[in-house]
């Protein structure tokens, strides 16, 4: 058994097993940017412009591992790499939603400015809520 999987069948509950799969900085707003279909590396680097290159490489690995995307390489010239959600990713799609539904609230009553993904076809909070 991996070790990755040992440290899976550990969690304290399903919870702390959901978390471990797609918590972190970025995979949750990864597996977001994918909910709009196929995206390839750069696509994601544009949409997340807050996130290293060696970061974004390592949260693609890791969901990629937990197999809630797909990596899909074409061996041409430039070389063009794929990304795809996977059926377990797309059942997160959901309760990321509702994540971002809250993080929303929780901004307005703080009267912090929400800023919405410029890489995205979204530019309305209500586009952003109801494409989920």
């Amino acid at each position: 058994m991996s070790k990755k999987i040992e440290e899976l069948t550990r969690a304290a509950c399903a919870v702390d097993y959901a978390f471990q799969r797609m918590g972190g900085k970025y995979k949750a707003r990864i597996l977001f940017h994918l909910r709009e279909g196929i995206l390839r590396y750069g696509e994601l680097r544009r949409g997340m412009p807050d996130i290293t290159p060696k970061m974004l490489t390592q949260a693609l690995r890791e969901l990629e591992r937990d197999a809630l995307i797909t990596r899909k390489v074409y061996h041409e010239v430039p070389p063009r790499v794929e990304y795809e959600l996977t059926g377990d990713g797309q059942d997160l799609l959901p309760a990321i939603g509702l994540l971002c539904e809250w993080g929303k609230r929780q901004m307005k009553q703080r009267n912090l400015p929400i800023i919405y993904d410029r890489a995205s076809r979204y530019e309305t909070e209500e586009e952003v809520l109801t494409s989920v």
